[in-house]
């Protein structure tokens, strides 16, 4: 962390007088590195509360992201006294956990359900406004954060946190504050690389000072499975996470408002899967295997990749599960039908006569959401498993996640958008860190993120149309372990960090920053707190 910046600088100097009259003036609304949101400035003041004392107009808090609203008022701000502790209203023991953290990093006392004092920061529930919102407000020697709900009041906390880091202080005033996206997160390829608990626990507490609240695992591929199975241990590669390793990412996620969202991805990528089960792997009428894929036309594909799915949607509590889908390398060559007639005739049979292997992989995704709702979640999968024209349609309540308009079966966003599914922002031209840098990929360092990247660039440099606004629920910035030993785990952790703090900021706040990205990546310097 930088040097702190120090407290607000009194704006005039003591008078004689024991007692003066103050003048409320009107300021000018203001943006900037002081409000750099672009967080309007209200008319609305507050006298200074020391009789000799004038204060300047307060600016918004030096956050990452920026919060999206600030009342200014005049005072000294709020900073961590002597005495100061870390209190919850009554009746909200709910945010104890909350509390606990807070009044630890500011290295304060936790006193529990009490009644504010000065010098104190108050967490509280009930707050109005949408999930994750809070509003925060400092005024009489004491910080107040209320929150919709526990993840809005754990922000608030946040927004303290990281204004504290940079400036050594909390501006007076009031902050209201909202994510514009509801899913913000990070991707993780543990199955081509290995990555420790230890590491991905340390980016869990870097995401969520950012406010990013979703970490998806993509754990099973081609090269190996990550993850240890009781339904299937003959699968699981040597270097793998534990479940009880899982477990406790998950809890410790949880703590910190992120869902950790596992993947499973079939009928391609299941190349690990398939060492263990030669039998399913999918081969042409030469006999020729083609790489990951599994024959789909076999009843016992569907039991073992089912058997996983219900296993691994108990290790994950959240409320998705991913579900894969791309990449059947079926669908790749010249003549699907001439050159794996068990699939189509199996398409044919399950779903009649003009149905075709498309078909096939599409009725396939449609089988596996259908298990993971049966868990109660949300399934996700890959944009290019969603495929248009043939007999089977995917169902309208699988998230798209969509990465690419190149490969088979990829279509233009709109089309997804225009049949009214809900889409994620995976846009591989700015949000994809795939190590060694193939196939002409670049390492992201976020700065064509911050500066040309929004939500509606779901492919290429293009934005789709305003009005699909609803049905874009957010992004994910997404590292793949292509060529594993590119680079190492702290490479990865130090090439990550400013392109999540980018995605973080585009993903909370939808007005175009009003700090270049060299003074953006200063102030994500100075907000993070120092090990």
């Amino acid at each position: 962390m930088s040097p702190s910046r120090g407290a607000l600088v009194a704006g005039a100097a003591v008078t004689a007088a024991a007692a003066v009259t103050l003048t409320v003036i009107v300021w000018p609304e203001s943006s900037g590195p002081g409000n750099q949101g672009g967080a309007q400035a209200s008319s609305r003041t507050s006298a200074s509360p020391s009789p000799s004392r004038s204060y300047p107009l307060s600016t918004a808090p030096e956050t990452v992201p920026a919060v999206r609203s600030h009342t200014a008022a005049r005072g000294p701000g709020w900073k961590p006294a002597e005495n100061s502790t870390v209190v919850i209203a009554d009746g909200d023991e709910e945010l104890a956990d909350e509390a606990k953290l807070l009044a630890k990093e500011l290295k304060i006392r936790y006193r529990g359900e009490a009644a504010a004092r000065a010098g104190d920061v108050e967490l509280a529930l009930g707050a109005k406004g949408g999930p994750e919102s809070y509003t925060l407000k400092a005024a009489g020697d004491r910080v107040t954060i209320s929150g919709h709900d526990q993840a809005g009041v754990f922000y608030g906390t946040r927004t303290l946190k990281q204004s504290l880091n940079a400036a050594g202080t909390m501006p007076e005033g009031v902050v209201r504050d909202t994510p514009d996206r509801p899913q913000r997160g990070l991707n993780l390829d543990i199955a081509r690389k290995h990555y420790s608990a230890e590491w991905i626990e340390a980016r869990l507490h870097e995401m969520a000072d950012i406010k990013l609240n979703q970490l998806g695992l993509h754990f099973s591929d081609d090269q190996a499975f990550r993850i240890e199975s009781d339904t299937h241990p003959e699968i699981v590669s040597e270097q793998h996470l534990t479940k009880a390793e899982v477990r406790r990412i998950v809890k410790l996620a949880r703590s910190l408002h992120i869902t950790v969202v596992g993947e499973i991805d079939s009928p391609g990528h299941l190349g690990a899967v398939l060492r263990a089960h030669p039998d399913l792997q999918l081969r042409n009428t030469q006999g020729v295997a083609r790489q990951g894929a599994i024959d789909i036309s076999d009843p016992e594909s569907a039991q073992i990749v089912d058997d996983l799915l219900n296993e691994y949607a108990e290790l994950f509590p959240g409320d998705w599960f991913h579900v894969g889908a791309d990449e059947y390398q079926a669908l790749t060559v010249s003549s699907p039908q001439a050159s794996y007639p068990q699939l189509a005739a199996a398409a044919r049979e399950k779903y009649g006569d003009d149905a075709t292997i498309q078909d096939l992989a599409e009725g396939w995704l449609n089988d596996r959401a259908a298990v993971i709702r049966k868990a109660d979640k949300i399934p996700k999968a890959w944009n290019d498993g969603f495929f248009s024209g043939g007999t089977v349609t995917a169902h309208k309540g699988i998230e798209v996640e969509y990465w690419t308009g190149k490969e088979i079966g990829a279509r233009p966003p709109e089309e997804y958008l225009a049949e009214g599914r809900d889409v994620i922002n995976l846009n591989d031209e700015y949000l994809y860190y795939v190590l060694g840098q193939p196939n002409e990929f670049v390492y992201p360092t976020g700065q064509r993120i911050y500066e040309q990247w929004t939500p509606f660039v779901l492919r290429g440099t293009q934005p789709v149309p305003e009005r699909y606004s609803k049905q874009i629920l957010g992004g994910r910035f997404a590292v793949w372990g292509d060529l594993p030993n590119a680079q190492t785990p702290q490479q990865v952790a130090d090439g990550i960090r400013m392109p999540l703090n980018a995605v973080s900021q585009k993903l909370w706040d939808p007005r175009k920053p009003t700090l270049t990205w060299a003074q953006f990546q200063k102030l994500a310097d100075e907000v993070e707190t120092s090990d």
